[in-house]
């Protein structure tokens, strides 16, 4: 059973998340909660394992929340449900703690794969989160700024290229066309790209640029 804290100050927002997660017979809501203090004075008998927040506009405060949730419980994980307007609220956000990032258009199934993908040890962003942090690593690429792995500096022009039309939510044939290569090529260059980089999937990237210093949280 993965036990699930909602915190949201639109309350009604909050109960229609908690009743959601709630249909699922592996989730546990053990509290829903206006205000983020009110769940850090809260004692339970049984571990929290995931904490949602459920933000309209991520604030100053929201970022102090998430990090003094992270330092009282320790083992539970942060996802936030808010809109990505600004890519640098997000990296600050993520960097106090926060281990996931649905945006408000995400759907259901978005947010039963965040929890077990929490709940399991990974990272999750939805694909709009996704691709502003994937645009922030392709144009640090373009600006030559350096990682301190130099696997990075093993990516040819037009792999650079691929991965700037990536990052911007191109789709293969889209790459494809505007390149004025196959579909095929663009799915060997995006092969490429992962295989110089030592990494599986985009979330790795970013973890990746992260790591490298290429996005500076």
């Amino acid at each position: 059973m993965i036990n699930v804290v909602v915190i949201g100050t639109h309350h009604l927002q909050a109960e229609s998340i908690a009743m959601l997660i709630e249909s699922n017979d592996d989730f546990k809501v053990l509290g829903i909660y206006s205000r983020t203090n009110d769940f850090l004075h809260q004692s339970y008998s049984e571990p929290v394992h995931i904490v949602i927040k459920n933000i309209h506009k991520i604030t100053s405060d929201d970022i102090s929340d998430v990090e003094a949730i992270q330092q009282i419980h320790l083992k539970a994980k942060i996802l936030i449900i808010s809109y990505a307007e600004n890519e640098e609220t997000i990296f600050n956000i993520i960097k106090v703690g926060a281990k996931g990032f649905l945006s408000h258009d995400a759907t259901s199934q978005d947010l039963f794969e965040a929890i077990y993908s929490l709940r399991n040890g990974y990272d999750y962003f939805s694909k709009c989160i996704t691709n502003i942090l994937l645009n922030r690593y392709v144009s640090s690429i373009q600006k030559n700024e350096k990682p301190e792995n130099e696997e990075v500096e093993k990516l040819s022009s037009r792999e650079i290229e691929i991965l700037s039309l990536w990052g911007s939510s191109y789709t293969n044939p889209e790459i494809a066309d505007t390149l004025h290569i196959s579909i095929r090529t663009v799915e060997t260059h995006k092969t490429h790209i992962m295989q110089k980089l030592n990494l599986k999937t985009q979330v790795d990237l970013i973890k990746y640029a992260i790591k490298n210093n290429i996005i500076d949280l």
